[in-house]
């Protein structure tokens, strides 16, 4: 699994809450491209408590697309959207997910 950023100094207690209350995990999608390759990542995972906004997370990521995602052709104009619409909406939801793994994993 991925790095999970924003879960400092919080308990299970605490996450379960804020999850309770509309909080999520999600990831930001950025592309940059070669001219002949283009290149579609994630970023690591983002804990976002319930309310806050998401642009502050999200910019870098959308930055990179913006000015390195378009020269590929035909995915870098493709993958650039897909990249920005993705931010703008708030990340790709990965709450299911990530609750899931965590279930999974072997208690140490």
């Amino acid at each position: 699994m991925s790095k999970i950023i924003g879960l400092d100094n919080l308990t299970v207690e605490e996450i379960n809450r804020e999850l309770a209350n509309g909080a999520k995990f999600v990831v930001f999608i950025y592309c940059f491209s070669l001219i002949i390759v283009t290149f579609k990542r994630s970023s690591n995972i983002y804990f976002i408590k319930a309310g806050e906004k998401t642009l502050s997370k999200s910019i870098k990521y959308t930055l990179i697309s913006l000015l390195l995602g378009w020269w590929g052709i035909p995915w870098g104009i493709i993958y650039t959207i897909q990249s920005l619409v993705t931010n703008f909406q708030g990340g790709r939801d990965m709450t299911e997910q990530v609750m899931s793994a965590l279930r999974q994993k072997p208690v140490e």
